[in-house]
């Protein structure tokens, strides 16, 4: 069974900085890729970044530079560094894990950036 827990969210004020943890179970490092989304009210979700089983990281343009997403498969975790974060990117972030089709998601935390 595939399961995926989020931790890390919280309050915080623009300019500051957050790590969002995720404990990824059930799913191969060597062969899954691993990312984070975001939902805000309104929105769709949308890809926040992504990371493959060979390392290659995809950023979304509102976040490169700021945030980076990085793994330990060696305790099955799922990072994201966010740094000099902004109001917009207040939202709920989702871990994720894909593997040639099905999409396995974690049950949310919530990021609030607000002065």
């Amino acid at each position: 069974q595939v399961q995926l827990v989020e931790s890390g969210g919280g309050l915080v004020q623009p300019g500051e900085s957050l790590r969002l943890s995720c404990v990824v179970s059930g799913v191969s490092f060597i062969t899954y890729t691993m990312g984070w989304h975001r939902q805000s009210p309104g929105k769709q979700r949308e890809l926040v970044a992504e990371i493959t089983a060979g390392g290659d990281t995809t950023y979304a343009d509102s976040v490169k530079g700021r945030f980076a997403i990085s793994t330990d498969a060696d305790n099955d975790m799922v990072y994201l560094q966010m740094d000099n974060l902004r109001p917009e990117d207040t939202a709920v972030y989702y871990c994720n894990t894909h593997f040639l089709g099905p999409q396995y998601w974690g049950q949310g935390t919530q990021v609030n950036v607000s002065s």
